[in-house]
Protein backbone atom coordinates (compact mmCIF):
# COMPACT_ATOMS: atom_id res chain seq x y z
CA UNK A 1 0.00 0.00 0.00
CA UNK A 2 1.48 3.31 -0.94
CA UNK A 3 1.14 6.00 2.35
CA UNK A 4 -1.52 7.70 0.95
CA UNK A 5 -3.82 4.25 0.41
CA UNK A 6 -2.60 4.01 4.52
CA UNK A 7 -3.60 6.98 5.43
CA UNK A 8 -7.38 6.41 3.56
CA UNK A 9 -7.73 3.03 5.02
CA UNK A 10 -6.95 4.70 8.73
CA UNK A 11 -9.78 7.25 8.35
CA UNK A 12 -12.15 5.26 6.10
CA UNK A 13 -15.63 6.21 5.93
CA UNK A 14 -17.58 4.77 9.48
CA UNK A 15 -13.69 4.36 10.53
CA UNK A 16 -11.65 5.69 13.11
CA UNK A 17 -8.42 5.26 15.39
CA UNK A 18 -8.10 3.54 18.65
CA UNK A 19 -5.72 5.87 20.66
CA UNK A 20 -4.86 2.86 22.82
CA UNK A 21 -0.61 4.53 23.26
CA UNK A 22 -0.87 5.88 26.87
CA UNK A 23 2.45 5.72 28.65
CA UNK A 24 2.95 3.71 31.72
CA UNK A 25 2.61 6.37 33.51
CA UNK A 26 -0.83 7.43 32.73
CA UNK A 27 -2.63 4.48 32.42
CA UNK A 28 -1.34 3.89 35.82
CA UNK A 29 -3.20 6.71 36.47
CA UNK A 30 -6.47 5.17 34.96
CA UNK A 31 -5.63 2.27 36.89
CA UNK A 32 -5.53 3.54 39.79
CA UNK A 33 -9.18 5.22 39.62
CA UNK A 34 -10.80 1.71 38.75
CA UNK A 35 -8.92 -0.03 41.54
CA UNK A 36 -6.16 -2.48 39.24
CA UNK A 37 -2.64 -2.79 39.76
CA UNK A 38 -0.69 -1.39 37.30
CA UNK A 39 1.12 -4.53 36.29
CA UNK A 40 2.10 -5.55 32.93
CA UNK A 41 -0.13 -8.30 32.33
CA UNK A 42 -2.93 -6.24 33.26
CA UNK A 43 -1.88 -3.90 30.53
CA UNK A 44 -2.05 -6.47 27.74
CA UNK A 45 -5.27 -8.11 29.41
CA UNK A 46 -6.97 -5.22 29.16
CA UNK A 47 -5.66 -3.98 25.72
CA UNK A 48 -5.65 -7.35 24.40
CA UNK A 49 -9.88 -7.32 25.54
CA UNK A 50 -9.79 -4.55 23.51
CA UNK A 51 -8.27 -5.26 20.02
CA UNK A 52 -10.18 -8.59 20.11
CA UNK A 53 -12.94 -6.94 20.09
CA UNK A 54 -15.84 -7.49 17.37
CA UNK A 55 -16.32 -3.51 16.15
CA UNK A 56 -12.44 -3.49 15.54
CA UNK A 57 -13.43 -5.35 12.29
CA UNK A 58 -16.23 -2.18 11.12
CA UNK A 59 -15.12 0.54 13.15
CA UNK A 60 -11.48 1.25 13.91
CA UNK A 61 -8.71 1.42 10.96
CA UNK A 62 -5.93 1.85 12.90
CA UNK A 63 -4.41 1.68 16.62
CA UNK A 64 -1.93 3.84 17.90
CA UNK A 65 0.51 1.60 20.70
CA UNK A 66 2.83 2.16 23.33
CA UNK A 67 6.58 1.26 22.89
CA UNK A 68 5.78 -1.21 25.67
CA UNK A 69 2.64 -2.69 23.47
CA UNK A 70 3.85 -3.16 19.82
CA UNK A 71 6.62 -5.40 21.60
CA UNK A 72 4.06 -7.74 23.27
CA UNK A 73 2.76 -11.55 22.79
CA UNK A 74 -1.35 -11.62 23.53
CA UNK A 75 -2.31 -14.74 25.60
CA UNK A 76 -2.99 -16.64 22.22
CA UNK A 77 0.20 -16.16 20.80
CA UNK A 78 0.24 -14.02 18.45
CA UNK A 79 1.94 -10.55 18.64
CA UNK A 80 -0.53 -7.59 19.15
CA UNK A 81 0.40 -5.57 15.68
CA UNK A 82 -0.63 -9.66 14.51
CA UNK A 83 -4.24 -9.59 16.37
CA UNK A 84 -4.41 -6.02 15.22
CA UNK A 85 -4.03 -6.86 11.30
CA UNK A 86 -6.00 -9.65 11.69
CA UNK A 87 -8.91 -7.43 12.65
CA UNK A 88 -8.04 -5.45 9.39
CA UNK A 89 -7.04 -2.57 11.14
CA UNK A 90 -3.46 -1.20 11.02
CA UNK A 91 -0.85 -0.81 14.34
CA UNK A 92 0.74 2.50 14.29
CA UNK A 93 3.33 3.63 17.12
CA UNK A 94 3.57 6.47 19.33
CA UNK A 95 7.18 7.74 18.90
CA UNK A 96 7.44 11.04 20.72
CA UNK A 97 9.27 11.71 24.20
CA UNK A 98 6.69 13.54 25.38
CA UNK A 99 6.23 17.51 26.33
CA UNK A 100 9.17 18.44 28.07
CA UNK A 101 9.80 22.63 29.67
CA UNK A 102 10.80 24.60 26.66
CA UNK A 103 13.98 26.64 27.46
CA UNK A 104 13.10 30.58 26.95
CA UNK A 105 9.18 30.12 27.88
CA UNK A 106 7.78 30.16 30.99
CA UNK A 107 5.36 27.51 31.55
CA UNK A 108 5.33 25.70 28.04
CA UNK A 109 6.34 22.88 26.38
CA UNK A 110 8.08 21.73 23.28
CA UNK A 111 7.91 17.63 22.62
CA UNK A 112 11.39 15.69 22.53
CA UNK A 113 12.52 12.01 20.54
CA UNK A 114 14.18 13.38 17.46
CA UNK A 115 17.44 11.56 19.09
CA UNK A 116 17.79 8.43 17.64
CA UNK A 117 13.97 8.49 15.69
CA UNK A 118 15.52 7.24 12.22
CA UNK A 119 16.96 3.96 14.17
CA UNK A 120 13.87 3.65 16.25
CA UNK A 121 11.27 3.71 13.15
CA UNK A 122 13.40 0.60 11.20
CA UNK A 123 12.41 -1.49 14.18
CA UNK A 124 8.74 -0.48 14.34
CA UNK A 125 8.37 -1.12 10.98
CA UNK A 126 9.74 -4.67 11.30
CA UNK A 127 7.34 -5.14 14.60
CA UNK A 128 4.86 -4.49 12.12
CA UNK A 129 3.95 -0.77 12.58
CA UNK A 130 2.60 1.54 9.25
CA UNK A 131 1.72 5.00 10.35
CA UNK A 132 3.03 6.88 13.63
CA UNK A 133 2.43 9.77 16.31
CA UNK A 134 3.89 12.40 17.41
CA UNK A 135 2.17 14.96 19.58
CA UNK A 136 2.70 18.75 20.41
CA UNK A 137 0.94 20.57 23.62
CA UNK A 138 -0.10 24.31 23.12
CA UNK A 139 -1.78 26.50 25.94
CA UNK A 140 -3.67 28.67 26.06
CA UNK A 141 -3.85 32.00 28.40
CA UNK A 142 -3.53 36.21 28.27
CA UNK A 143 0.38 35.25 26.96
CA UNK A 144 0.21 31.40 25.72
CA UNK A 145 1.18 30.38 23.48
CA UNK A 146 3.89 32.02 22.63
CA UNK A 147 5.58 32.06 19.17
CA UNK A 148 8.21 30.21 20.37
CA UNK A 149 6.22 27.30 21.54
CA UNK A 150 4.13 27.27 18.35
CA UNK A 151 7.49 27.36 16.00
CA UNK A 152 9.45 25.16 17.79
CA UNK A 153 6.87 22.60 18.19
CA UNK A 154 5.84 23.07 14.77
CA UNK A 155 9.87 22.61 13.51
CA UNK A 156 10.01 19.33 15.19
CA UNK A 157 6.88 18.12 14.29
CA UNK A 158 7.63 18.54 10.63
CA UNK A 159 11.26 16.88 11.14
CA UNK A 160 9.63 13.88 12.98
CA UNK A 161 7.08 13.32 9.82
CA UNK A 162 9.65 13.81 7.16
CA UNK A 163 11.59 11.01 8.83
CA UNK A 164 8.43 8.50 9.34
CA UNK A 165 7.70 9.23 5.65
CA UNK A 166 11.56 7.88 5.00
CA UNK A 167 11.02 5.15 7.09
CA UNK A 168 7.71 4.39 4.85
CA UNK A 169 5.40 5.11 7.26
CA UNK A 170 2.31 7.19 7.68
CA UNK A 171 2.74 10.07 10.14
CA UNK A 172 -0.15 11.21 12.30
CA UNK A 173 0.71 15.31 12.74
CA UNK A 174 -0.99 16.29 16.04
CA UNK A 175 -0.73 19.65 17.34
CA UNK A 176 -3.39 19.66 20.34
CA UNK A 177 -4.47 23.11 21.63
CA UNK A 178 -5.20 22.27 24.89
CA UNK A 179 -9.26 22.68 26.81
CA UNK A 180 -8.05 23.92 29.83
CA UNK A 181 -8.86 27.83 30.79
CA UNK A 182 -11.22 30.44 30.67
CA UNK A 183 -10.83 31.22 27.17
CA UNK A 184 -13.77 31.16 24.52
CA UNK A 185 -14.65 29.28 21.11
CA UNK A 186 -13.06 32.50 19.15
CA UNK A 187 -9.88 32.78 21.03
CA UNK A 188 -9.57 28.96 20.12
CA UNK A 189 -10.27 29.33 16.80
CA UNK A 190 -7.83 31.91 16.24
CA UNK A 191 -4.60 30.07 18.18
CA UNK A 192 -5.94 27.12 16.33
CA UNK A 193 -5.16 28.93 13.13
CA UNK A 194 -1.95 30.04 14.06
CA UNK A 195 -0.56 26.73 15.01
CA UNK A 196 -2.29 24.92 11.94
CA UNK A 197 -0.33 27.48 9.56
CA UNK A 198 2.91 27.32 11.46
CA UNK A 199 2.92 23.49 11.47
CA UNK A 200 2.07 23.40 7.50
CA UNK A 201 4.80 25.67 6.72
CA UNK A 202 7.19 23.92 8.31
CA UNK A 203 6.04 20.21 6.37
CA UNK A 204 6.35 22.19 3.38
CA UNK A 205 10.08 23.13 4.08
CA UNK A 206 10.78 19.69 4.82
CA UNK A 207 9.10 18.52 1.84
CA UNK A 208 6.73 15.91 3.79
CA UNK A 209 4.31 14.54 1.22
CA UNK A 210 0.83 15.75 2.79
CA UNK A 211 -1.39 12.79 0.94
CA UNK A 212 0.65 10.62 2.91
CA UNK A 213 -0.21 12.57 6.73
CA UNK A 214 -3.25 12.42 8.77
CA UNK A 215 -3.81 15.06 10.69
CA UNK A 216 -4.85 14.65 15.03
CA UNK A 217 -6.23 18.38 15.72
CA UNK A 218 -8.52 19.48 18.21
CA UNK A 219 -11.60 20.52 17.85
CA UNK A 220 -12.50 24.59 18.19
CA UNK A 221 -14.31 24.29 21.70
CA UNK A 222 -14.23 26.83 24.85
CA UNK A 223 -12.09 26.59 27.44
CA UNK A 224 -13.01 24.14 30.08
CA UNK A 225 -13.58 27.14 32.52
CA UNK A 226 -15.31 29.86 30.07
CA UNK A 227 -18.81 30.86 31.16
CA UNK A 228 -19.68 31.42 27.47
CA UNK A 229 -21.02 27.60 26.78
CA UNK A 230 -21.41 26.62 23.23
CA UNK A 231 -23.86 24.22 20.96
CA UNK A 232 -22.04 21.16 19.33
CA UNK A 233 -23.61 23.11 16.09
CA UNK A 234 -21.21 25.91 16.47
CA UNK A 235 -18.29 23.89 17.49
CA UNK A 236 -19.00 21.83 14.26
CA UNK A 237 -18.91 24.95 12.12
CA UNK A 238 -16.07 26.86 13.65
CA UNK A 239 -14.08 23.69 13.83
CA UNK A 240 -14.84 22.66 10.10
CA UNK A 241 -14.35 26.47 9.00
CA UNK A 242 -10.74 26.51 10.44
CA UNK A 243 -10.02 23.09 9.08
CA UNK A 244 -10.94 24.63 5.88
CA UNK A 245 -8.93 27.63 6.17
CA UNK A 246 -5.89 26.06 7.41
CA UNK A 247 -5.11 22.06 6.08
CA UNK A 248 -3.83 21.82 2.66
CA UNK A 249 -7.02 20.29 0.60
CA UNK A 250 -4.65 17.30 -0.49
CA UNK A 251 -4.45 16.08 3.56
CA UNK A 252 -6.78 12.60 3.41
CA UNK A 253 -7.90 12.71 6.46
CA UNK A 254 -8.60 14.45 9.63
CA UNK A 255 -9.10 12.50 13.03
CA UNK A 256 -9.75 14.04 16.07
CA UNK A 257 -8.38 13.75 19.65
CA UNK A 258 -11.04 14.04 22.64
CA UNK A 259 -9.01 15.90 24.49
CA UNK A 260 -10.94 16.07 27.62
CA UNK A 261 -14.68 15.43 26.31
CA UNK A 262 -16.65 12.70 27.87
CA UNK A 263 -17.56 10.10 25.34
CA UNK A 264 -21.01 11.31 24.25
CA UNK A 265 -19.83 14.84 24.13
CA UNK A 266 -17.14 13.60 21.38
CA UNK A 267 -19.20 11.33 19.45
CA UNK A 268 -21.81 14.33 19.42
CA UNK A 269 -19.40 17.08 18.54
CA UNK A 270 -17.86 14.82 15.41
CA UNK A 271 -21.57 13.85 14.26
CA UNK A 272 -22.40 17.89 13.92
CA UNK A 273 -19.01 18.03 12.09
CA UNK A 274 -19.84 15.15 9.53
CA UNK A 275 -23.18 16.25 8.86
CA UNK A 276 -22.19 19.51 7.49
CA UNK A 277 -19.11 18.47 5.90
CA UNK A 278 -18.66 19.47 2.72
CA UNK A 279 -14.40 19.21 2.07
CA UNK A 280 -12.33 16.74 0.57
CA UNK A 281 -11.34 15.37 3.94
CA UNK A 282 -12.28 12.06 5.52
CA UNK A 283 -13.17 13.17 9.02
CA UNK A 284 -13.11 10.81 11.88
CA UNK A 285 -12.15 10.14 15.73
CA UNK A 286 -8.84 9.51 17.56
CA UNK A 287 -9.85 8.78 21.15
CA UNK A 288 -8.40 7.29 23.51
CA UNK A 289 -10.61 8.35 26.84
CA UNK A 290 -13.68 8.77 23.89
CA UNK A 291 -13.13 5.21 23.51
CA UNK A 292 -12.79 3.03 26.35
CA UNK A 293 -13.75 5.00 29.76
CA UNK A 294 -16.74 2.90 29.81
CA UNK A 295 -14.65 0.06 29.13
CA UNK A 296 -11.78 0.20 31.87
CA UNK A 297 -14.77 0.73 33.92
CA UNK A 298 -16.48 -2.48 33.36
CA UNK A 299 -12.41 -3.94 34.03
CA UNK A 300 -12.58 -2.45 37.11
CA UNK A 301 -15.54 -4.13 38.06
CA UNK A 302 -14.24 -7.69 36.59
CA UNK A 303 -11.08 -8.25 34.65
CA UNK A 304 -12.31 -11.29 33.71
CA UNK A 305 -15.19 -10.46 32.27
CA UNK A 306 -13.78 -9.84 28.59
CA UNK A 307 -17.46 -10.13 27.27
CA UNK A 308 -18.57 -6.57 29.51
CA UNK A 309 -15.67 -5.18 28.59
CA UNK A 310 -15.85 -5.87 24.54
CA UNK A 311 -19.55 -4.89 24.67
CA UNK A 312 -18.65 -2.08 26.34
CA UNK A 313 -16.00 -0.59 23.97
CA UNK A 314 -18.32 -1.93 20.87
CA UNK A 315 -20.89 0.38 21.85
CA UNK A 316 -18.56 3.00 21.77
CA UNK A 317 -16.84 2.25 18.40
CA UNK A 318 -20.16 1.93 16.31
CA UNK A 319 -21.53 5.08 17.81
CA UNK A 320 -18.18 6.88 16.80
CA UNK A 321 -18.33 5.05 13.21
CA UNK A 322 -21.50 6.28 12.75
CA UNK A 323 -20.80 9.65 14.31
CA UNK A 324 -18.05 9.75 11.31
CA UNK A 325 -20.63 9.42 8.89
CA UNK A 326 -23.08 12.33 10.23
CA UNK A 327 -25.59 9.26 11.52
CA UNK A 328 -25.10 9.22 15.12
CA UNK A 329 -28.14 10.25 17.56
CA UNK A 330 -29.01 10.61 20.67
CA UNK A 331 -32.16 8.14 20.13
CA UNK A 332 -29.68 5.83 18.42
CA UNK A 333 -27.35 5.55 21.91
CA UNK A 334 -30.03 4.99 24.19
CA UNK A 335 -31.67 2.39 21.97
CA UNK A 336 -28.28 0.42 21.44
CA UNK A 337 -27.37 0.98 25.10
CA UNK A 338 -30.16 -0.87 26.13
Amino acid sequence: MTLNEIAKKMCARGKGILAADESTGTIAKRFKSINVENLEKNRLNFRQALFSSSAMKDCIGGVILFDETIRQKTTIGSSIPELISKHGAIPGIKVDKGAKALAGSNNETVTEGLDGLRERLKEYYELGARFTKWRAVYKISNEFPSSQSIKSNAHALARYASLVQEAKMVPIVEPEVLMDGFHTIDKCYQVTTDVLNECYNELEIHKVDLKGTVLKPNMVIPGTDCKDKCSSEEIAKKTLDCLKKNVPSIVPGIAFLSGGQSEIESTKNLNEINKINDSNFLITFSYGRGLQASALREFGKNQDNILNIQKAFNHRARMNGLSSKGEWSEDLEKETAA
